[in-house]
Formats: C-alpha cells, sequence, structure tokens
C-alpha cells in the first residue's frame, strides 16, 4: 500500500513536469542527432540494460556516430567516430569542456572542488595549472622513479614465491595491490604495506571500486528536476551508499592530513602530494576565486587516488589477459625483452622500458581493445555547437564511447583481434593527438596525470615478462578458456580475477 501510495504522489509531481516540457518549443531550424524514440518522463532510461558502453555501441550500430539520448530530463549524446570525436575535441573544445553536475560527483569531489569534475572556468584553469606543473611535471614524475622501481621489486618477489609453490596467482589482486602502493607513498607518503596503516589492503581495493561505480551512476534527482528526484532518492535510498564511501574515503585523507601536520610522514621519500599541497596553501596568493583549503587537498586526493590506482591495474589486468589468450604475442613480447636486456638482470629499472618496442605496441593495443574507461568522463556543452552537421543545444551531456572508436572497421583491420603489429610503423599514439585511439583523452580536459601513470603500467608488465613465463591454471586447455565478462560502468574491469601459474624464467 505504501509502495503504491508513493508511485500515486510521484506520478503527481512528474506528470506536470512533462506537460511543462511538452509545451518547451524546440527551434524548428535545428537539425538535432538522430536517436530512439523516447518515452514520457523517463526518456531513454529503458533503454538501458547492461554496460553502459555496449548499449551505447549497439545504438551507434543503428544510428549512426552521433546519437541523441534523453535520460530523464537531461539531453545526452553519444560520440561514436574519430572524426566526431575529433569536432568535440578539438573544434569545439572549449564550448564542450564543461562537466555536468552529478549528487555523486559532487559529493567525492567536495563540491567540485577537484581537477576533473569542476565546471569549466578560472578556478578550474588554476587547478589544472596546479596539475601540470606542481603535481604532474616530469621532474615531478622522475623523483618518484626510485618508489615506482622498489614497488615493482616487491611484487616480482611475491610472484617469485608463488612460482616456486608452482600455484595460480590472483593477479588482478597484484595488480591493484602495486598500483595502490606506488599511489599511497608518492600521493600520501604513506607505505601501504607498514603496520598501523589506516586501511586494510583489500578495503582499499573495494573503496576505490565503489567509488568508481557512484561516479558512473546516476541518481534521480541527476535526472528529473526540483524535488521530484530528491523525494525519489530519499525514498529508495539512493544516497546512502554515496555518502558511505565518501565519509570512509574522508576520515582515511584527514588522517594522512593529520599525519603530515604533525610531522608523521611513514616514508622518506621525496615531497609526496600531500606536502606539496599543504606547501601551497600556505604560500598562496591573493586571488579571491582561488583559495586552497583543506578539503580541496582532499578533492585533489580523490583524483589522484582513485585514477591512479584503478586505471593502471586496470590496464595491466586486460594486458596480462590478452597476452595469457594469445601466446604468439606474449613469445614474441618475452624474447625481445630477453634478449634485448640480457637474461642475467637481476633488476629491471626504467631506463630499460624505451629499449623494448614491442611492449610499447602491447600496451597501445591494449587500450585500444580495453580503454579503462570505455567512455572518458562525459563533458557538457557550454553552447550550442554543431557535430557532423547536427545542432547540439547548451548544458546537453557529451559521451566519447573511445571504446567503440577502438573498435571502428573502418579506422582498423581485423579490429576485435588483439594484434599489437598493427602499431608498428604507425604514427598513432594514445597521448590525445590521435583521435581513433583516446584513452586518456585529449584537449583541455584530457587526464593531466598520464605521465604520472604510464611509468608504473610500462615497468610492472615489463617485470611480469621479463622474470617469469606464464601458465594456464589447471583445467584451462587454451587461452580461449579465459573468461573475458567485462565489470563495471565508469571504468570496466575484467569480472573474475585473472588467474595465471607464474614460472620463474630468469635466474
Amino acid at each position: 500500500m505504501a509502495i503504491f501510495l508513493c508511485c500515486l504522489l510521484v506520478l503527481s509531481l512528474l506528470v506536470p513536469l512533462f506537460f511543462l516540457m511538452r509545451r518547451i518549443k524546440k527551434n524548428p531550424k535545428w537539425n538535432l542527432p538522430p536517436g530512439p524514440s523516447s518515452l514520457p518522463i523517463i526518456g531513454n532510461m529503458h533503454q538501458f540494460a547492461g554496460l553502459p558502453h555496449r548499449c551505447f555501441h549497439h545504438l551507434s550500430i543503428k544510428y549512426g556516430p552521433v546519437v541523441l539520448l534523453r535520460l530523464g530530463f537531461v539531453p545526452m549524446v553519444v560520440i561514436s567516430s574519430s572524426e566526431a570525436a575529433e569536432e568535440v575535441l578539438k573544434s569545439h573544445d572549449l564550448s564542450c569542456c564543461s562537466r555536468p553536475k552529478t549528487y555523486a560527483t559532487g559529493k567525492l569531489s567536495y563540491g567540485f572542488k577537484d581537477i576533473s569534475f569542476s565546471e569549466y572556468g578560472e578556478y578550474w584553469r588554476e587547478m589544472r595549472k596546479l596539475a601540470v606543473i606542481e603535481l604532474f611535471s616530469l621532474k615531478k614524475v622522475q623523483s618518484f622513479k626510485s618508489i615506482r622501481e622498489e614497488e615493482v621489486g616487491f611484487m616480482v618477489k611475491k610472484v617469485s614465491e608463488s612460482a616456486l609453490k608452482k600455484s595460480p596467482m590472483d593477479l588482478s589482486k597484484t595488480f591493484f595491490s602495486l598500483t595502490a602502493s606506488i599511489i599511497c607513498r608518492v600521493a600520501l607518503g604513506q607505505n601501504f604495506n607498514e603496520s598501523g596503516f589506516v586501511l586494510e589492503r583489500d578495503r582499499i581495493e573495494e573503496l576505490v571500486s565503489e567509488a568508481m561505480l557512484a561516479l558512473g551512476s546516476f541518481t534521480c534527482s541527476d535526472l528529473f528536476p526540483g524535488g521530484v528526484g530528491r523525494f525519489l532518492d530519499w525514498f529508495f535510498g539512493r544516497h546512502k551508499r554515496i555518502n558511505k564511501v565518501f565519509e570512509e574515503f574522508d576520515a582515511f585523507y584527514q588522517q594522512v592530513i593529520d599525519d603530515h601536520l604533525a610531522g608523521k610522514k611513514t616514508v622518506d621519500s621525496p615531497a609526496d602530494i600531500v606536502e606539496l599541497l599543504l606547501d601551497l596553501m600556505d604560500k598562496q596568493g591573493n586571488k579571491d576565486y582561488f583559495k586552497l583549503s583543506i578539503d580541496h587537498i582532499k578533492a585533489v586526493l580523490m583524483d589522484v587516488f582513485l585514477a591512479g590506482v584503478d586505471t593502471g591495474a586496470i590496464t595491466m589486468i586486460w594486458a596480462m589477459t590478452e597476452l595469457a589468450r594469445n601466446p604468439r604475442v606474449m613469445k614474441k613480447a618475452q624474447e625481445e625483452i630477453r634478449t634485448t636486456l640480457g637474461r642475467k638482470k637481476e633488476k629491471i629499472d626504467e631506463e630499460d622500458i624505451d629499449k623494448v618496442d614491442y611492449l610499447k605496441l602491447i600496451i597501445k593495443e591494449t587500450f585500444r581493445l580495453h580503454p579503462p574507461l570505455p567512455l572518458l568522463l562525459p563533458r557538457e556543452t557550454m553552447s550550442h555547437v554543431k557535430i557532423q552537421g547536427y545542432d547540439v543545444p547548451p548544458k546537453t551531456q557529451i559521451q566519447l564511447n573511445v571504446w567503440t572508436i577502438g573498435r571502428d572497421p573502418t579506422r582498423w583491420t581485423d579490429p576485435e583481434s588483439f594484434i599489437p603489429e598493427r602499431f608498428t610503423d604507425s604514427c598513432v599514439d594514445f597521448r590525445g593527438q590521435h583521435f581513433e585511439l583516446l584513452p586518456f583523452g585529449s584537449g583541455r580536459r584530457s587526464c593531466p596525470g598520464m605521465s604520472m601513470a604510464m611509468p608504473s603500467v610500462e615497468l610492472g608488465l615489463l617485470n611480469m615478462l621479463y622474470f617469469f613465463d606464464w601458465k594456464l591454471p589447471e583445467g584451462m586447455l587454451s587461452g580461449e578458456d579465459i573468461d573475458m565478462e567485462e565489470a563495471g560502468n565508469l571504468s570496466i574491469v575484467k569480472k573474475l580475477p585473472l588467474q595465471l601459474v607464474p614460472v620463474n624464467a630468469v635466474t
């Protein structure tokens, strides 16, 4: 009875809104993008079953590379070709570089005080400048070289212990542990492996996963105006999970900041990101729109922690998954690495990365087939633009489906196959200048932490391929038996953990 009364109340609130929207006249001269018919009130929400990037992919096959949808009262345009992506990210970058505001992004960014989700303006430009110059400069990234090498060394030691036992190893957990260890030291000045660490290892992975799911989801208040959405969120408890994740992260960051203020850093390393931000907070100038506070520091930490832990681990997981499924590629990579570096090295360092070209091709091919964020972060138009001849009004969300772009048969030969050689003698790179390969985005809102992320991914994979051969667990006859099901919404990870048996190969 209570649910029935609730539904009546919701309908009584939504129906007037629906007729109000019907009375709003659209510009008759606009040529809007094609798309499926929408239902009253909910729009196209009924057509979203399964993973968002795959739903958008199927719609692009039917309606083309620019598709108009409506989620509740929110208009959305999905971009699924490199040509359309270039128009958004290059020709109309300035007009399309703001961010939509949702409950989850606002909560986890401390009221949009971060870099990733703050709207375009003077504040965002200052934060972006801070990230590029202070946090992720080449000099700063290189200063953490010893930390990355040390943490990768710890990983190799653990894998060696598993190799002696000849038992399968959960590489998904191994890679998440590696990236979390590096980020904790680089960003927080905290040693993940020390006793007394604020959060348990497994809980960090869970929190990151829960936060990314929250950031990739909508609440009712994001989709329906006024008190209707807020009432539905209250009734169904949609905000509780987001608030719980936020509170746990907030307590974690506050403890880290308090330790820094009290001089209790747990590692002896170059100035970490918390230390840098606290120093900048003390020395900031007189710009009224840009005053760093503790909440600003926490918001930046949320960006660095979530992106740094999640995307790097996901890339390594998918790379090793594809190598296990493609023994030819695995063998070729290992032969090149071991021949180039010699078979007697006790330690691989970052200088070795540039000596092995085929590994870089493997990483590019992994980004093409398995971009960690297949839809990137959504953008929002600030003015009317034309994309592929279609009109896109202001305040429209833009979703770039880089997963579909990476599988475009007009751009890639045999697009569903893992063939690193396709990048041999190719100028196509993943740094934002080539719109058929966009794992980090492009333009003003491209990922500023790319330079920090790549050395960890390259060094981690290089060590795994140099020191170990890899066998399938008992019961698997070939790599084709590996389950490739995906999970997630904003970031997409392999649903079942990757289990492989390491064999010590270099002594």
